[in-house]
């Protein structure tokens, strides 16, 4: 007996493993919902935005490497989807997004929230197709997936709304034959010039990305040889803070002094598995050696002298037999001196107490006069309470700052944020669809009140699914990032308040355990609290505005730009 085209499809996508699909019911996926329903091994989650869905289906797709499934109908419900996918083609994370249109038969007549989603998608997806005809299935679903999973990116298949129900005459289950990845390495005259290249200096750092993570036995093996530091960018924590005495922290606006130095000083700088998107923060006068397995990334932020094409570990194993050990540590030692003075300075400011203290009450007056919570203890707490193999998702913004200096990758914690395309609101949903993925672990989501707010909708989907969900909100009443920027820029803080409810209180409302701290000394316990009780919990943490963040390597223009800012805010009204 033939299939209609919305069984075929869910039944491929079930037979593939995909457990769970995320989107807003409605109109021409109503096939494919009510298809959904009754196959078993594949559940429907409802979200209350689409593009909520499209983060929860990416973050699933990043963490298991594995295909992730999002949904939405005709017109606005597809246009809903594009933020999150933009984020998942971002990260390189295979996502499918099934998208409804008007009945075949109007299309191309500006009928009834009509939308092009052939154009629509076409600069954020490897793999765009309309079924036209029942008779194109299951080739169009096999084709989406394999591009989907093959080319770590955004497949978007279109379905009308007229053909979900029609009959497939071809009734064969699809076949999507997807490859086992390749490990591959250069030849041996590329990895000789490599060696070459590092025997010329004595001063070597690695910079290590996400890409290097499945590789770290080798990548410590290299930082041994070499006497090298080892810079790590925020994704590539995870897998290289545990256990690693060549590590110095991360570079850019969200590192610290001994990273910045590191880059700085070294004469031979080692990329491996890293696409560091900021120019500025390379070093301008070293030799450049970068290993990733996406050839296109060879040199394309900062011009390489040596770029080999291949898996990290693999071209490792094969270039460390020819590397020239060096001797002097004088390089490594300084650098990771100068990050352990810089671990002990943040510990101190995350202490509770510090603003009780003398330095800390000098520091206070400029920085904290409310004496309200240090965002800076708010994260080192969740560190210290949240569980080893806890998986974290981060808003874009002071949010990561925090984490980035102050959570720990230990054991098998994950982590996970909208850290290449930079969206606002994505550590809510994303931590939904890691919760779906993984149950039986915690997941810590540090949620900007700025993001959380933008889709707050959704914690009635973490309640209605009764997923033990923590999140923690950073509730400083502004858009931290953009207020830190406007003020390095010398302009005083403009359009960043926030007039905040009590988070706390929304989320009782909602059916959630809602905390709300606003002392200092009732945040470790409401931390220990909020993480043990079972259940979705948020934990609204009012934390001090006026904090600074200060980067790496901070410019005489930042500071400046910095004062005058401040000058500026405290002068009367249309001062000017």
């Amino acid at each position: 007996m033939s299939r209609t085209v919305a069984r075929v499809i869910v039944d491929g996508l079930a037979d593939l493993g995909v457990g769970h699909v995320f989107g807003v019911v409605g109109d021409a996926l109503n096939p494919l919902t009510d298809a959904i329903r009754t196959t078993e091994g594949i559940e429907w989650t409802g979200f209350r935005h689409e593009e909520a869905a499209a983060f929860a289906a990416g973050a699933r797709a990043q963490l298991s490497g594995e295909l992730g499934v999002c949904m939405g109908t005709v017109g606005p419900g597809s246009v809903h989807l594009l933020n999150g996918l933009y984020d998942a083609a971002k990260s390189g994370a295979p996502v499918l997004a099934i998208c409804g249109q008007v009945p075949l038969s109007e299309v191309g007549g500006d009928y009834f929230q009509e939308v092009d989603n052939d154009l629509l998608f076409r600069d954020v997806a490897v793999y765009r197709a309309t079924v036209t005809s029942p008779a194109q299935m299951p080739r169009l679903l096999e084709s989406a997936v394999r591009a989907a999973v093959t080319r770590r990116g955004v497949a978007v298949l279109t379905v009308p709304g007229d053909l979900g129900d029609q009959k497939v005459e071809d009734d064969r289950p699809p076949r999507f034959a997807l490859p086992r990845p390749a490990v591959t390495r250069p030849d041996d005259p590329a990895l000789a010039e490599a060696a070459e290249a590092f025997a010329a200096g004595s001063r070597v750092t690695l910079l290590v990305g996400r890409g290097a993570r499945d590789s770290r036995e080798e990548v410590l093996r290299t930082a041994e040889l070499l006497s090298a530091p080892m810079v790590l960018t925020l994704k590539g924590k995870e897998g290289f803070e545990e256990d690693n005495p060549y590590e110095v922290g991360q570079t850019g606006l969200i590192g610290n002094p001994a990273a910045a130095h590191a880059l700085d000083t070294c004469d031979t700088l080692l990329l491996l598995g890293t696409d560091f998107p900021y120019r500025d923060w390379y070093p301008s006068d070293c030799r450049i050696v970068q290993i990733d397995v996406r050839e296109e990334h060879l040199g394309r932020r900062v011009p390489v002298d040596v770029g080999l094409a291949g898996d990290v570990g693999a071209t490792l194993r094969a270039l460390l037999p020819l590397l020239t050990p060096i001797g002097s540590r004088s390089h490594l030692d300084e650098a990771r001196e100068r990050f352990l003075q810089w671990q002990e300075g943040q510990a101190d400011l995350a202490d509770p107490t510090h603003d009780k203290r003398l330095l800390g009450r000098v520091r206070a007056l400029f920085d904290n006069r409310d004496e309200e919570i240090r965002p800076e203890a708010l994260a080192a707490a969740v560190d210290r309470h949240a569980a080893d193999d806890a998986i974290f998702t981060s808003d874009t913004g002071m949010a990561t700052v925090w984490l980035s200096r102050f959570v720990s990758m230990r054991g098998s914690r994950r982590l996970i944020g909208s850290y290449n395309l930079g969206s606002m609101a994505n550590a809510m949903p994303q931590a939904i669809g890691a919760q779906l993925w993984a149950p039986d672990r915690q997941v810590v989501a540090f949620c900007g009140d700025g993001g959380l707010s933008m889709l707050l909708g959704d914690l009635l989907t973490i309640r209605s699914e009764r997923l033990p969900v923590k999140l923690v909100v950073f509730d400083n009443r502004r858009l931290g990032m953009v207020k830190l920027e406007q003020e390095q820029a010398g302009l005083p803080e403009f359009g960043t308040v926030l007039d905040n409810p009590d988070f706390a209180a929304v989320a009782e409302a909602l059916g959630l355990t809602g905390i709300r701290v606003t002392e200092p000394g009732e945040l470790d316990e409401a931390v220990r609290r909020a993480l043990a009780v079972p259940g979705p919990v948020l934990l609204d943490v009012v934390t001090n505005p006026a904090e600074v963040a200060v980067p790496g390597k901070p410019t005489v223009s930042q500071g400046w730009g910095f004062a005058i800012a401040k000058i500026k805010e405290n002068l009367p009204s249309g001062s000017g």
